[in-house]
């Protein structure tokens, strides 16, 4: 376990949704990997599809930067949010992460937890619902919940509010760039996960203070 990271500090949990909680990344290689294999064929199909999904995420991440810099996440948002409610529903399918469950039902006996995510308020709760991590997570902080969304610290900062603490007593753990970021910028920890999009050394550069294999190894890097 990295030394910069302090368990015993820790007095409430925030979780990122999309390659945190979710396995969006293998989801969306999946629809790559159906549209590329009548082109590239049954065996290279996988990897380029993996490798495009891994080559959106950096600028998928610059391009909420730029929109935080700019002050355009709120309207952003707000329009995709507008957009979203105006869809007919549709079932969700939550994808979740292998030990997700356990794993957020064992940090929610121990430590308030929240969700802090740039989706909007609809998809963040239908997704929730439908994969039944509603009942342990009672506060979600969508991409309208605060002025600027992450990388700004804002969202965490508002989450440590909620509960009352100072963010030195807070961690947020989430898989790309920008989570590491807000948590920094907020003053609390921060764990980057490698199950979603990120990769290790760039979520050591942006200052995760420890990294783990997928939120099924927090229970025990927070001694539970």
């Amino acid at each position: 376990m990295s030394e910069r990271f302090n368990a015993a500090a820790v007095k409430a949990v925030f979780l990122d949704v999309d390659g945190t909680l979710r396995d969006t990344d293998d989801h969306y290689a999946s629809l790559f990997e159906r549209a590329l294999r009548p082109l590239a064929g049954a065996t290279r199909a996988p990897r380029l599809a993996r490798r495009m999904v891994m080559r959106l995420e950096k600028p998928g991440n610059d391009a909420l930067g730029l929109l935080d810099a700019l002050g355009l996440d709120g309207p952003v948002g707000r329009l995709m949010e507008a957009i979203a409610r105006r869809r007919p529903p549709r079932p969700v399918e939550p994808h979740l992460i292998a030990g997700v469950p356990a794993a957020v039902a064992a940090l929610a006996a121990r430590y308030p937890l929240a969700v802090i995510t740039v989706r909007g308020a609809s998809a963040t709760q239908a997704f929730l619902q439908a994969s039944g991590l509603a009942e342990h997570i009672p506060l979600v902080v969508h991409g309208l919940s605060t002025r600027r969304t992450k990388p700004s610290a804002e969202p965490v900062l508002h989450a440590c509010a909620h509960y009352g603490l100072p963010a030195a007593e807070c961690v947020m753990v989430g898989d790309t760039t920008v989570d590491i970021l807000a948590a920094k910028r907020a003053g609390a920890q921060a764990i980057g996960v490698l199950s979603g999009f990120g990769e290790e050394d760039e979520l050591r550069q942006a200052g995760a203070d420890l990294i783990l294999p997928s939120v099924a190894e927090l229970p025990a890097a927070l001694g539970l």
